[in-house]
């Protein structure tokens, strides 16, 4: 299978994701600005996984920019990501109708942790399959800011049963972080 059939694939299973999660935003009650202000989690919580979903459909593009080629690992590794995506309207929605409860809060950042796990597996998949690459190792680097998002969210999971807005805080910051694309793998090749 070619690279590009690939990123096709994963680009229609984002949107998929995406239109998902839209059509779960419900029309208020009324027709004043109460009845808006009222459904304001669910806009609040929308936008950010909204934003999630951008920054890793702009990653993983940048990163299959560099891929010559795929292999079986590679597409499992792949398909483990859209799959753990693919979680995000359900958690979102949960979090938007029960306006930021502990335990909806909780697993929202468990369903961004796992998504991060598997982008992380990605990675080392297309790694081993290109072997000797060495101008993809040094563009991967370190992966500070790889390793700072799971922190964050293995921070935020417990963290919700304290405070659920400090939860919300490191979850904001992570995709602060990544709103500008990861421009290692630019930089390399």
């Amino acid at each position: 299978m070619s690279k590009q059939r690939l990123e096709a694939f994963s680009d229609a299973v984002i949107a998929i994701i995406m239109t998902i999660m839209v059509l779960e935003l419900k029309v208020p009650h009324g027709g004043d600005l109460n009845s808006l202000l009222l459904v304001w989690p669910t806009f609040v919580i929308y936008f950010l996984s909204f934003a999630m979903l951008g920054i890793y459909w702009n990653n993983h593009h940048h990163m299959f920019h560099a891929v010559d080629r795929i292999g079986g690992n590679v597409l499992l590794a792949n398909m483990n990501l859209l799959f753990w995506l693919s979680l995000i309207p359900f958690a979102t929605a949960w979090v938007g109708e029960n306006h930021f409860a502990q335990t909806p809060t909780a697993v929202y950042g468990i369903v961004l942790f796992l998504p991060a796990i598997a982008y992380r597996l990605l990675v080392k998949a297309i790694l081993s399959h290109h072997g000797a690459n060495e101008k993809l190792r040094k563009a991967i680097g370190k992966d500070f800011k790889g390793n700072f998002s799971l922190t964050c969210y293995a921070l935020a999971i417990p963290l919700a049963f304290v405070s659920c807005w400090i939860s919300m805080g490191l979850y904001v910051l992570v995709a602060l972080m990544w709103f500008v694309p990861d421009r290692r793998i630019e930089r390399k090749l």
